[in-house]
């Protein structure tokens, strides 16, 4: 049985309209046109979040690419996935560099060995899952431990773009102005537009900011002499990891995130597809593991599945993994364009912090989006409890040393919520069973 089993059953390989399954795909022409319309989705925030963390964002899009061919190609191109910059490292990578939110990350290095030994412990879990099942999985991590996990990331970042990315006044405003043009964007407008919140919303805030600062010296002149002097072809600023005990304590638990993110992300698509993806779900723990060593030992973020793939999938019906083929192609591409590397680099700052804004209260929503969809009951305490301590000490940082070692907001409130809930969770009973992950009906 072949690969990816496109030639040996050419009728339902080549579809004209209706739902395109997985295994499927469009004539080459509109593929090609998918594959740029998933670039376009996941680009905002593949592009911000090595900016939030003094990465260069075109390593970013170039590893992105590369670790979405990967994924294709370990999942047997099964899984329709793009894998993009993951915001769950945000965090622990500005911890462990001590990175103060502006310009190139002098310890990036630190990062970057901390990104490869999460990317092996992922794949190691990926391996695990492949022999025994997901079952372990889900008990592990139920909906009140992803949804709590998940919502901590967003709150503990809340203070980046609050305290550290508006000098002054001015700034503030901006950032200001840059979350109602998103705001307003995702609201009031349709269609890709409106998928495009993000992106849209940044460059109105951008055109603003030029014509206060520019125009009128309100704030910072927008330098735009970067992307006229770069070239629009050269390899990019490839860094080399360093292995550091303490870095790659605090950024390996970010696995746990990954899995929480990748094993929703194959619910979602088997629920639209109606096919069921489980059986793959090792093979992508595998594929997005291998994909984020291979992104840290160049220089590049920790990558993971992309809910905004997911919103186009959902939105065109289209699940061909063909199609993210060719967008991991383009992404390639993009990766080897300093100019484009400058057009990113001259984004104002307060622009990118009324973004940030915007982007960490979504991860904080998406966590109380788990609770939601999966009905956890807060009328059970073991739930209340390990939600409402969980939230506290990624919120407020809680952090504990092991000798020289520091565990950060976002690690204590990991294990902790994990370690809570199986302790609570030792009597099982009602409770337990409602803080289980329900079956669609």
């Amino acid at each position: 049985m072949g690969m990816f089993d496109w030639t040996e059953k050419p009728s339902e390989v080549l579809r004209q309209g209706g739902v395109i399954a997985p295994d499927e795909r469009l004539p080459w022409p509109q593929t090609a046109a998918m594959g740029v319309q998933h670039v376009i989705a996941m680009f905002g925030a593949t592009v911000l979040a090595p900016i939030l963390m003094g990465f260069d964002p075109n390593i970013a899009i170039l590893m992105s690419g590369i670790g979405t061919l990967v994924f294709f190609i370990i999942t047997g191109g099964k899984v329709p996935s793009y894998l993009g910059s993951s915001f769950a490292f945000i965090g622990v990578v500005i911890a462990a560099t001590a990175y103060a939110g502006k310009g190139p990350n002098g310890n990036i290095g630190l990062a970057l060995g901390g990104i490869i030994a999460c990317g092996i412990l992922y794949t190691v879990i990926g391996a695990i899952v492949q022999a025994v099942g997901t079952g372990w999985v889900e008990r592990l991590m139920p909906p009140v431990v992803t949804g709590a996990v998940v919502a901590v990331i967003g709150l503990n970042l809340a203070g980046i773009p609050i305290k550290n990315m508006a000098a002054s006044n001015f700034d503030s405003w901006m950032q200001a102005v840059t979350f109602t043009c998103v705001g307003l964007v995702a609201v009031f407008t349709r269609g890709m537009i409106q998928r495009l919140l993000i992106l849209v919303g940044l460059i109105i805030a951008s055109i603003v900011y030029a014509i206060l600062a520019n125009g009128l010296g309100l704030g910072k002149p927008l330098d735009l002499a970067g992307i006229a002097n770069a070239a629009w072809f050269g390899a990019p600023a490839f860094a080399a990891p360093v292995f550091d005990a303490g870095a790659m304590l605090l950024i390996a638990p970010v696995a746990i995130i990954l899995v929480a993110e990748n094993l929703g992300h194959i619910k979602a698509v088997t629920a639209m597809t109606g096919r069921n993806l489980d059986q793959y779900i090792g093979r992508a723990f595998i594929g997005d593991g291998v994909a984020t060593v291979i992104s840290g030992g160049a220089g590049g973020t920790g990558v993971t599945t992309y809910a905004e793939n997911i919103g186009v999938m959902a939105a065109t019906k289209i699940y061909s993994t063909a199609v993210f083929v060719v967008a991991a192609a383009i992404a390639i591409v993009l990766g080897f364009s300093p100019k484009f590397g400058a057009v990113i680099q001259a984004i104002p700052l307060p622009v990118m912090g009324g973004v940030s804004i915007v982007v960490f209260g979504l991860i904080a929503v998406a966590g109380a989006k788990i609770w939601v969809d999966n009905r956890v009951d807060f009328s059970q305490n073991r739930n209340l409890i390990v939600a409402a301590i969980t939230l506290v000490l990624g919120t407020g940082d809680f952090t504990l040393k092991f000798g020289g070692f520091a565990l950060g907001g976002i690690g204590t409130a990991t294990f902790g919520a994990i370690l809570l809930y199986a302790l609570l969770n030792r009597g099982g009973g009602t409770a337990a069973r409602q803080a289980t992950p329900q079956k669609a009906a």
